[in-house]
């Protein structure tokens, strides 16, 4: 072999072992792909997922599958192509997951937090279609995160009572407070602690998904009193969409009768306390979990229906605007299941 041949050939194996190693290299997306159900009738751990005490529940059978999406969050070329081609996956730019410059922890404080506002929010719509009204409210820390504004001022479990000066009744009132200042600048919280009032000054910082905003660096909770409690177990999933499905199991345990005529009902869509229901992502992989887990019918955001009617499937999805529009169709649905007077996602 000549000196032009060899050096060819060099740089013809340089050229491969190049491109194969790229294909090891990080890349700016994220695979969206099913993940697991979990009934909202059933249980956690040994304990019911939705525990109601104070107040009388009614067995129920079927079951209300909340529906979930893995996300891989570290993909490599390699990886990205493959699951580009897979039929069950979705591969969507990064920034549209998490905004730039955003910490790992960041994500599952902000995760965290919108899950934990879906139980309340849920709770309260469900409640309120029941026609039970609540008999006051307060906002208690969940967690203070270790590189937080709030650290060592602030502790789980404490209820914000005012934020300078400013008395506080619930969340929205927190985040209206706090948002009166500038990244930076000092607000003065009050609080209670088991009994004893304290306040601390704090120092906001910037969030995460808007530099403009200021933030004290805690996930709360807003508490609702009732005339009995509703605890709902979940710790493993992040965000807001399992609502619409916490709402209708808590109806379904506080009426008589069976939500779901004894079938396997899923579905997704965040809620607030009015009982609208709003869309959520990864629709499309979310319908393929609930076909695996056996079920006949599908809840769909109505804002989702677009992207859920081009899947290749053969769950009924039903379209769903708010927890009254819910409650009606699967009530319909349990006298008939044939029923053709249900809103429907639609092509057109």
């Amino acid at each position: 072999m000549g000196r032009r041949a060899q050096t060819l050939f060099v740089a013809s194996v340089l050229t491969l072992i190049l491109a194969v190693a790229g294909l090891w290299l990080p890349v700016p997306f994220v695979t969206f792909a099913p993940g697991p159900v979990t009934d909202t009738l059933g249980k956690v751990d040994g304990a019911p997922l939705i525990e109601i005490d104070g107040r009388r529940t009614y067995p129920t059978a079927g079951s209300l599958e909340l529906t979930t999406v893995e996300e891989t969050p570290r993909l490599n070329l390699l990886g990205a192509l493959q699951d580009w081609f897979a039929s069950d996956r979705a591969v969507v730019p990064s920034e549209l997951v998490r905004p730039p410059g955003s910490s790992q922890e960041q994500i599952r404080q902000e995760n965290t937090q919108a899950m934990i506002d879906s139980q309340d929010q849920a709770t309260a719509a469900a409640l309120s279609e029941l026609g039970i009204a609540p008999t006051g409210a307060e906002v208690v820390v969940h967690e203070v995160l270790s590189d937080s504004p709030a650290q060592g001022l602030l502790r789980a479990g404490d209820v914000i009572t005012s934020v300078g000066g400013v008395a506080i009744t619930g969340q929205d009132g927190l985040r209206e407070q706090i948002g009166r200042v500038k990244p930076g600048e000092v607000v003065e919280v009050a609080y209670r602690r088991d009994g004893t009032a304290g306040t601390g000054r704090i120092t906001t910082k910037p969030a995460t998904d808007d530099p403009a905003r200021p933030m004290i660096g805690v996930t709360t909770t807003e508490k609702r009193s009732y005339p009995f409690t509703v605890r709902i177990r979940i710790s493993d999933i992040g965000g807001p969409s399992a609502g619409l499905m916490f709402a209708l199991g808590i109806v379904d345990l506080l009426t008589p009768g069976e939500l779901t005529g004894g079938k396997t009902v899923a579905g997704t869509g965040t809620i607030d306390a009015a009982g609208e229901v709003g869309p959520i992502g990864g629709i499309q992989q979310k319908i393929l979990g609930a076909q695996r887990a056996g079920a006949s019918v599908f809840l769909v955001p109505k804002g989702n229906c677009a992207d859920a009617v081009r899947m290749n499937t053969d769950l009924r999805l039903v379209q769903v605007a708010n927890l009254s529009g819910a409650l009606d169709a699967l009530n319909t649905l349990r006298a008939k299941p044939d029923a053709t007077n249900v809103p429907t996602c639609s092509a057109a």
